[in-house]
């Protein structure tokens, strides 16, 4: 009867053993700072502290993205985001 019973509580307690503690996940989303110059709006995306990605996006013509060089301190443009944000548009006029 004791060996049933140890086995049991082992049994019961075994999945609280492999239990994963997972990240917080507002650590893992980055950071929008919104800024205006002029005709442009700045959406700057950081992630711990780190700049991943700026959008650009102008009074007239289609938004784009400046995202870090590596190795560098220069900013390189690209026309997608590289990011993995949900973009849903719900409505589009």
């Amino acid at each position: 009867m004791l060996k049933k019973l140890t086995l049991a509580t082992l049994l019961a307690l075994s999945p609280l053993a492999q239990a994963e503690v997972v990240d917080d996940p507002a650590m893992t989303e980055p950071e929008i700072t919104i800024t205006h110059d002029g005709d442009n709006t700045y959406y700057e995306y950081t992630v711990n502290g780190q700049l991943k990605e700026i959008k650009v996006v102008p009074k007239g013509g289609k938004p784009y993205y400046l995202v870090p060089a590596q190795g560098s301190q220069k900013l390189i443009r690209v026309e997608e985001s590289q990011l993995l944000i949900p973009k849903w548009v719900i409505f589009r006029w």
